[in-house]
């Protein structure tokens, strides 16, 4: 396959995509607040600032006591002062003595291990008794056993989920060096097809690709811009596309088959941009083209609503996260068991719409949705997974395991209340 000029041999999706991630670097980056990171990935490592905890403390409620002390049970201690979290204590533990302690608090010096409060009997006059032997560093949380000052506790391209940020908010990183969003535009091409706010038109055909290309890729947290429609026409295709070819991304749906009115590979060519593939052997969506130029790069995908989808799933939406700098960049993928058997095309890989499920035994079960027309937009909403039938097979029997791709509308399928 050649890198700089357009192949039109079919290629497989692993050699696509890696067609398009060898040319992908992640962008550079930029500063947002802690509040605004959620989503992003790091651009830089990220050291504790300080030992956590900062001394030793209680991991529960109850006593702080001498191991020592309770060699020989049962036994009875003098409480000498009470602590909570945020106190320093006041004095240190003397054998005999103990002292009442909270959740969080420091220990006292002198004392090594905690002793459950459900552990132990009040008495009068500030005693406690001890019945049960206790060892050494029971319950005790000690000093910088979850991060040492100048720990490295996070890296570059870690995910900022809920978690990192409350371990920049630790480390008092309110301003969080990020991979910056790629620059996406979304270009439609055909004179069949009516824009959102057109009149409506019974023969002409809406515009449903933009729409829900932009949503795919709001998805991933990045703002994208619409162009609009480009007609049939050389001269104003080429308008659309030099505005699409100044940013990072440009998402052209329509216009890449073999018709003689499918202008949008020709055009791009004399603007400069380098083919790097021309169809992919995969089903829905063989008729899909990437190109770069520069840094820019350029994705031509298939007129066909679903055929758009599932393309953006398998080529596009790797690039973008590779471009905002992820380490992980496909969709998770879990086994399943096939509930009904279904047929494939033998030579390209299906990605067929299907619906997730568990059976009686907790066994994750997949289940085609009933239409599996590329024009068939409306299968999407019933679909929460893409079942993988490999491209050597051209069937799939029934209870046959098999790999299925987790779209955002199945995650909370992986419950186990399913």
């Amino acid at each position: 396959m050649k890198s700089s000029t357009e192949t039109l041999e079919d290629i497989s999706v692993p050699e696509a995509q890696a067609c398009i991630l060898d040319r992908i670097a992640p962008l550079d980056a930029e500063e947002v607040k802690l509040a605004q990171a959620l989503g992003r990935a790091l651009a830089e490592e990220v050291r504790a600032n300080r030992d956590l905890p900062p001394y030793d403390v209680s991991a529960m409620d109850g006593y702080a006591v001498r191991a020592a002390d309770l060699i020989e049970i049962p036994r009875t201690l003098q409480i000498i002062e009470d602590i909570k979290a945020g106190d320093t204590p006041r004095h240190p533990l003397q054998p005999g003595q103990c002292a009442r302690i909270m959740t969080g608090a420091p220990l006292p010096p002198g004392a090594d291990t905690i002793v459950r409060v459900e552990d132990t009997h009040a008495l009068e006059n500030d005693q406690v008794e001890f019945p049960v032997p206790i060892k050494p560093a029971t319950d005790v949380r000690l000093r910088g056993e979850n991060m040492r000052r100048g720990d490295v506790v996070l890296q570059p391209s870690d995910e900022i989920t809920p978690g990192t940020i409350g371990v920049l908010a630790t480390v008092k990183q309110a301003v969080v060096k990020v991979v910056r969003k790629p620059r996406v535009a979304i270009l439609s091409n055909g004179d069949e097809l009516e824009a959102l706010d057109d009149p409506l038109d019974p023969h002409k055909i809406p515009d449903s690709n933009s729409h829900a290309l932009m949503a795919q890729v709001q998805a991933l947290g990045i703002e994208p811009v619409l162009l609009g429609i480009a007609r049939d026409k050389p001269d104003e295709l080429t308008d659309f596309l030099r505005r699409g070819l100044e940013y990072d991304v440009l998402l052209i749906s329509g216009g890449t088959s073999v018709g003689v009115h499918d202008h949008v590979r020709p055009t791009l060519t004399a603007l400069g941009v380098a083919i790097h593939f021309w169809r992919v052997k995969m089903r829905p969506g063989h008729p899909v083209a990437f190109g770069t130029l520069g840094r820019t790069l350029v994705f031509c995908l298939p007129g066909n609503p679903v055929s758009s989808m599932v393309c953006f799933e398998q080529l596009v939406l790797p690039a973008l996260r590779r471009l905002m700098g992820h380490r992980r960049l496909f969709r998770r993928t879990i086994p399943a068991l096939l509930g009904q058997a279904v047929k494939s095309r033998q030579g390209r890989t299906e990605f067929i719409r299907a619906t997730l499920s568990r059976d009686e035994s907790g066994v994750y079960v997949v289940t085609p949705t009933a239409s599996q027309s590329s024009g068939d937009v409306l299968s999407m909403t019933q679909a929460d997974v893409l079942l993988v039938a490999p491209s050597e097979l051209s069937e799939l029997s029934t209870g046959k395991t098999v790999q299925v791709q987790i779209q955002e509308t199945a995650v909370w399928q992986l419950s186990p209340d399913t």
